[in-house]
């Protein structure tokens, strides 16, 4: 079961998401988007929490997110965290999706950075009921088919890139007609100068005689 939850501490809202356990926890990290960003409780045990970026619902840069939008991530993270929920001055680490690095060797569940200098730090004095509880109020569980949809995402991906190479295709035509028609033009303009009438008129006396 995957968790989603929906953000309006933004416009347009930003949904999150998480898994509600560890293994669930482990498929997210196979089939998150580049664009995602993950959110944990440093040095804790905690729940992994994703923003989901995309181009339609985009928040900003990794790294220049609202802070609004950041401390109802860092909330619910800390929320999620048996440990972490009951400590005030906690800190939540966030990083891009494409910064976390598995391999085989790790425990489910855990995870590592491919560059430390691609985490961001938030501290989090305590917790904000608040937040949490507007947060919850959006609360839906449900089965995602991971793999089905990361296909219709390639799909869709697929088609995008097609139709962007067919305008790109299109647009190139255009402005070589164009520049075909501006050369054909700028010959013309030659035939018609008092030089080029001067030419004729000496070929054609030349051509007389």
């Amino acid at each position: 079961m995957v968790i989603f939850f929906i953000s309006k501490a933004v416009s347009p809202p930003a949904t999150i998401y998480m898994g509600r356990d560890k293994v669930e926890n482990e498929e997210l990290l196979k089939y998150g988007l580049p664009t995602d960003i993950w959110f944990h409780v440093d040095k804790l045990s905690s729940a992994h929490v994703y923003l989901r970026q995309t181009p339609e619902q985009s928040h900003g840069e990794w790294d220049k997110l609202p802070p609004a939008l950041v401390m109802d991530l860092s909330q619910l993270v800390k929320a999620n965290s048996i440990e972490g929920n009951k400590k005030d001055n906690i800190t939540v680490i966030y990083t891009p999706f494409t910064n976390l690095k598995k391999s085989g060797d790790m425990a489910v569940g855990q995870v590592s950075f491919h560059s430390d200098k691609k985490v961001k730090r938030v501290h989090v004095p305590s917790r904000d009921n608040a937040v949490v509880n507007r947060l919850n109020k959006t609360k839906i569980e449900k089965e995602v088919d991971h793999e089905a949809e990361r296909q219709d995402r390639l799909r869709e991906d697929g088609k995008k890139k097609k139709a962007d190479a067919l305008d790109r295709a299109k647009k190139e035509q255009e402005q070589k007609k164009i520049w075909e028609e501006e050369k054909k033009a700028r010959s013309y303009d030659g035939m018609f100068t008092e030089e080029a009438f001067a030419e004729r008129e000496q070929w054609s006396d030349d051509d007389f005689m």
